[in-house]
């Protein structure tokens, strides 16, 4: 029997949770029976042995990596160090691992990137272009060189994160994908992201800072128009490879 994919969850929301869930299972074409769930806000230090699954994808978060120690609550500490046994782990076994949004930060702030406000990127859709690196790479070879995809993100990482390949960049944000050995991923943008999920995030999320609150319907409005395969291609994919 094929293991299971580790899907790590870390929204305290029921609806921005369960959407994000079926998003991934959705356009990674997981059928839900070989899902291992875990939501951390609940779970915030499981014990994990990843020799029981497939391979391990992270969602998005309203947490943020650069808020002083000193003001992060008890359950945010709880989850940060929860990952970084984690990723040390990962990394080590170079095992299969997609971290999107909050889990490119959080693989970014690992191995030593610095993780700030400076190249955060309003909720919209953006163009991203492909690095020499990520034309060979097996998630995004034979792409086309620029593609969209879907943002929203109030921290970023500043620079390339040490010992890693830059696979994909952007104008406002220059780390929108890199890879850690060969099997280790991360995304800053959403490959599981279309209208409906971003449309429950935005009125989940609409008083925590990523916008201003009466601009939510002009926000859900431009979602709405936009169109990115490609991405959910890269989650595909990411699936396909190490779900046999």
């Amino acid at each position: 029997m094929s293991k299971p994919f580790l899907i790590l969850q870390l929204r305290p929301e029921d609806d921005t949770a369960d959407s994000e869930l079926r998003k991934i299972c959705q356009y990674g074409r997981i059928d839900p029976p070989r899902v291992h769930r875990i939501r951390l806000e609940r779970q915030p230090d499981p014990d994990l042995d990843l020799r029981n699954y497939a391979a391990v994808i992270v969602g998005g978060s309203p947490f943020d990596l650069s808020t002083p120690e000193s003001d992060k609550s008890s359950l945010q500490i709880l989850i940060e160090e929860f990952f970084r046994r984690l990723l040390d782990d990962v990394i080590d076994r170079d095992f299969p691992f997609l971290g999107c949004c909050s889990g490119n930060g959080l693989l970014g702030k690992h191995l030593g990137a610095g993780i700030s406000s400076k190249y955060g990127e309003d909720v919209s859709g953006i163009d991203i272009e492909v690095t020499e690196a990520g034309r060979e790479d097996p998630l995004l070879k034979g792409l086309p060189a620029s593609f969209r995809v879907l943002v929203g993100h109030k921290e970023a990482c500043d620079e390339t994160p040490p010992g890693s390949t830059l696979l994909a960049k952007g104008a406002l944000c220059p780390v929108q994908m890199f890879r850690i050995g060969d099997n280790v991923y991360a995304t800053q943008f959403h490959p599981e992201g279309d209208f409906e999920c971003f449309n429950v995030r935005i009125n989940a999320y609409k008083h925590h800072g990523y916008f201003q609150p009466e601009t939510a319907k002009h926000l859900a409005d431009r979602i709405r128009k936009e169109h990115t395969p490609e991405a959910h291609e890269i989650l595909c994919r990411f699936v396909a490879r190490y779900g046999s």
